[in-house]
């Protein structure tokens, strides 16, 4: 491993506290301590007070505070500190991208290339997009009325944002809402504050208002769980799995708030017979071992029709073998580890259950060599049953099942098999079979001879059990701003031929 200078230095950088409050770091009061653990390695690299209750508390009461001034301000205003939030952030990309490594054991040509250029880029569209936010334009719909659209922002939004990507979920959760109008609190994963809070500061630096971007980092339990029945939040936005969303959508409901959901996903990868085979095996490694596999639209389960499966097989485990293992910060690195050691034993209990049903083409193992840290070798599994757990369930981790398939009616039903809807891909050279898979696959994003590309100007979000909701792309506004028709009379006529049905006659 490199020597720790080369890495981030948590500790001093954040040595006021994980807390970001009205424009100012601070620290905790839950009383409890909790440590980022640099993945790699198993060192502590930052510890620190977790929020709690009166934390959030102060938090809401901050953004609540901002809301009016923020609210009140111009587009071409939100736009102009928004481009200077961009331009901070480009400033600050190399400091963003050790420290998303350090957290997260990603290898620093990702955090470099996809998760702070995407973030940076992100920043620049909504930027833009604070200046788009019409409602339809006046009409007379009625004859005797002007109607017209108002976009409104809602008010404070309390945000959850998971461990899997912390700077990109930061944004998507903060920039659509603020560009709206809104002011927010985000509670990020107590596993990986630490790019949240880069991020809150580099807004501060910007110059966007004190308490419109706000961070509390706190366990579920007790600071995630009163953000969201806050009675001062008026949105909730979550991304994480199924099983928490569930519980998130029980508390918001229960005031009534807006709710926004980015759930799990169990991505299928269809493979037609006059797909380009080499481009499919490349697109389904890369695309199942992105984040070492941590990402919700990940490739999971490749279905390849039968004239290309034994030879895909053959062609995945071989490069997948090829994946080299090792220090995120080095530069030779493909793969890192996975977030903790909690979550590594957690995959290879999938594919160690697997071994009774299915047959570990290659990987399957902890790398002897690393085993300080949560690696786990990428893994091709083949042949297993279609309603079977590996299948099924998500697995979050560099795990690729291979199923075949027969004709293509089977593929697609096969694709659209388990309980959620997030991503998927087909894979074809004949335009009309990747026209119907696009049509009948039940996913909030469909590509077709790729898997994985995301762009700021398109949306982002689920079907079925994958959640409801978009981030990203100006569709991200519905869920951040109200809706308010504004109506007219244009007849200055006291006595409406209408009022005639509720008294008198005609």
């Amino acid at each position: 491993m490199h020597n720790p200078g080369h890495r981030f230095q948590a500790q001093d950088r954040f040595a006021d506290g994980a807390q970001y409050i009205a424009g100012r770091p601070a620290k905790g009061t839950s009383g409890h301590t909790h440590a980022v653990v640099d993945p790699a390695t198993g060192d502590e690299v930052y510890t620190y007070e977790l929020a709690g209750t009166a934390d959030v508390d102060a938090a809401v009461a901050a953004a609540r505070a901002a809301f009016p001034g923020w609210a009140g301000a111009t587009p071409g205003e939100r736009s102009d500190s928004l481009h200077r939030f961009a331009a901070v952030l480009a400033d600050r990309a190399e400091e963003l991208a050790r420290a998303e490594s350090l957290q997260c054991g990603k290898p620093l040509k990702l955090t470099r290339e996809f998760d702070v250029l995407g973030t940076i880029d992100n920043t620049a569209f909504f930027a833009g997009a604070a200046r788009h936010l019409q409602g339809q334009a006046a009409g007379e719909y009625s004859g005797d009325h002007t109607s017209y659209v108002r976009r409104e922002p809602i008010g404070v939004v309390g945000s959850i944002a998971p461990w899997n990507y912390p700077l990109q979920m930061a944004a998507w959760k903060i920039l659509p809402a603020v560009a709206a109008g809104n002011t927010i609190v985000l509670k990020p994963a107590e596993l990986t504050p630490l790019t949240s809070l880069l991020f809150a500061e580099a807004a501060t630096e910007a110059g966007i208002p004190d308490g419109v971007i706000n961070i509390v980092t706190g366990a579920g339990r007790d600071a995630g769980e009163h953000l969201v029945g806050h009675p001062d939040v008026a949105m909730t936005s979550f991304t994480g799995s199924t099983a928490v969303g569930k519980r998130v959508a029980e508390i918001a409901t229960a005031t009534v708030k807006r709710l926004h959901l980015e759930l799990g996903g169990k991505a299928p990868f269809v493979v037609f017979d006059d797909a380009d085979l080499e481009a499919a095996v490349h697109g389904a490694v890369a695309g199942s071992l992105i984040n070492t596999g941590q990402d919700c639209t990940a490739a999971t389960r490749a279905y390849v029709q039968r004239p290309l499966y034994e030879e895909f097989v053959r062609q995945a485990a071989d490069l997948m073998a090829s994946v080299r293992l090792g220090d995120p910060f080095a530069a030779g690195t493909d793969l890192g580890p996975l977030i903790s050691h909690a979550q590594r034993d957690r995959v290879a209990g999938f594919v160690d259950r697997a071994r009774g049903y299915a047959r570990v083409v290659t990987g399957g193992e902890i790398p002897r060599e690393l085993k300080a840290g949560a690696y786990y070798r990428p893994t091709l599994v083949a042949d297993a049953p279609q309603d079977s757990e590996i299948v099924q369930s998500e697995i979050f981790g560099p795990v690729l099942v291979v199923l075949p398939f027969d004709s293509d009616d089977e593929g697609i039903r096969l694709a659209n098999d388990t309980p959620y809807g997030l991503a998927a891909s087909a894979w074809s050279r004949d335009v009309y079979r990747a026209g119907r898979a696009t049509r009948e696959i039940k996913a909030g994003c469909v590509w077709v001879n790729d898997h994985i590309p995301i762009i700021s100007e398109m949306p982002h979000g689920g079907y079925k059990a994958s959640g409801f909701g978009k981030d990203m792309s100006a569709y991200s506004f519905e869920e951040y701003t109200q809706i308010k028709h504004v109506m007219f009379d244009n007849t200055a006529v006291a006595r409406k031929d209408w009022h005639r049905t509720i008294f008198g006659d005609r």
